[in-house]
């Protein structure tokens, strides 16, 4: 009898690091959709990045398109975003005291984006958290409600979009609304350790439709203090408003609401001035975040001077961070926004290459029998794995439509892809995210591998 050894595994050292990972980290990641739980396997552990590439603890290189989940529009470890943190860190990495860098910053993201004033934090959830909490402030005020009063306290959110993990934001929408006008958009809430009483506080709608907005703000439009969306829905898959929603979303401010952009995901990325202006909405405030900081972790929030001037220590509303205005945070935030002002055709350049790329899946998909639908604006881009069956033509533009995907087929795509060195969002409900580091080269290996991907869908899934 011969024995043979076994071959060690081609990602041994990303195996060991998860194993000894989960016995510290609760599921071995610091994020759910890193463990990879979706799509099955293993996370990859990442060791460095350039450009559009990822190496892993193993040495395999990867053609990336998560770019951090975003904020790496330019591209991984970028010279002019590394050296502002190189020339940042012999003055201390921070102080808990103002610096020139935040002022800087505040200057050109109010000057950029047409905002009055900005309050920087640490994270899109406290940008969020720290919007609603404001505008509950101003809006109550506004209508002559005691500071301290519940006045207008209820929040209205559509179902899957996703503004952090604060406990107000953590609740779905379950039937939608409710024909009871006393209930109507009642939600409830989405994760353990979410009481119902703080899930009570905010109402829920299903994005994209007009009508049901309308009603709702009809019948409660008196109680609720903002209204917060996403221009460009990211996190349930990509998700484009129609045009009858968005004027749905304007009639809001109408009755009162105030209306917050959560421009975490698209600020800065579908254009300089963010996605909000593009679709011709004039939110009351804005949230950003991701790109913002330039890979470091920055989020921030800001409005009319009227609304910001509600933040302490001017006034009542309160909200405060050990690390906000972070220098180097600052820094790399700083020389990210200025590459992307002095060079406004890379918006240009991103968008054919995402366009390239959702038409060169949907060709391959349907060459090879799998049947998907592509959702893309920008550099911003889900594929939708269909149901069997299902017409190509079929709309994905709220969340019940995307959660019919056919999500095993998707895993056996991710894994394909994956295997071929492309790292793609690990999860069926994300959007991927170009950056100005990928080449043509790259696109055309990108698709090299799709078309061998969704060749093992149809194998293993019995499309037809």
């Amino acid at each position: 009898m011969t024995l043979t050894s076994k071959q060690p595994s081609a990602t041994a050292q990303s195996e060991a690091l998860f194993e000894r990972a989960q016995q510290v980290i609760p599921g071995g990641v610091n994020s759910p959709v890193r463990a990879f739980r979706s799509v099955g396997g293993h996370p990859r552990f990442i060791a460095s990045a350039s450009g559009a590439t990822l190496t892993d603890a193993d040495g395999q290189t990867y053609l990336d398109y998560i770019g951090s989940w975003g904020p790496m529009i330019l591209g991984h470890n970028h010279p002019a975003v590394r050296q502002a943190i190189m020339d940042a860190l012999p003055s201390g990495t921070s102080f808990g005291a103002p610096t020139e860098r935040e002022v800087r910053l505040a200057e050109l993201v109010t000057r950029l984006t047409g905002v009055d004033k900005v309050r920087f934090v640490s994270s899109g959830t406290e940008a969020t958290m720290s919007a609603l909490r404001l505008a509950r402030g101003y809006a109550s005020a506004q209508s002559g409600d005691q500071p301290n009063s519940a006045g207008r306290k209820y929040t209205l959110k559509f179902r899957g979009n996703y503004h952090g993990h604060a406990d107000a934001l953590l609740v779905e929408a379950g039937s939608g609304l409710m024909t009871n006008a006393d209930l109507l958009g009642q939600a409830a809430p989405s994760s353990a350790g979410v009481p119902p009483e703080y899930a009570a506080l905010t109402l829920v709608a299903d994005y994209n439709d007009a009508a049901g907005l309308d009603e709702l703000m009809r019948a409660r439009g008196h109680e609720i203090a903002a209204v917060i969306f996403e221009p460009i829905v990211g996190n349930a898959g990509v998700l484009i408003p129609r045009g009858d929603f968005l004027e749905a979303l304007r009639r809001t401010q109408d009755a009162g609401a105030l209306l917050i952009a959560d421009e975490v995901m698209t600020g800065f990325r579908l254009s300089i001035r963010g996605a909000a202006a593009q679709l011709g909405l004039k939110p009351d405030l804005t949230c950003w975040g991701k790109i913002i900081g330039g890979g470091l972790p920055v989020g921030a929030y800001g409005g009319r001077s009227e609304i910001m001037d509600f933040v302490s220590p001017v006034g009542p509303v309160y909200q405060a961070g050990t690390l906000s205005g972070n220098p180097l945070a600052m820094a790399a935030g700083l020389a990210t926004l200025q590459e992307l002002e002095r060079d406004p055709a890379i918006y240009g350049r991103l968008t054919r290459y995402t366009a390239a790329l959702a038409g060169g899946l949907r060709v391959r998909a349907h060459s090879a029998g799998v049947p998907i639908r592509v959702n893309q604006v920008g550099s911003m881009l889900t594929a939708f794995f269909l149901p069997a069956g299902a017409s190509e033509d079929t709309e994905i533009g709220n969340y019940g439509q995307a959660a019919r995907s056919d999500t095993a087929a998707f895993s056996t795509w991710f894994q394909s892809m994956l295997n071929q060195g492309i790292y793609w969002a690990p999860s069926q409900f994300e959007s991927i995210f170009v950056s100005g580091a990928h080449t043509q080269a790259d696109l055309d290996r990108t698709l090299d591998a799709a078309a061998t991907a969704f060749a093992a869908v149809a194998a293993s899934g019995g499309r037809v």
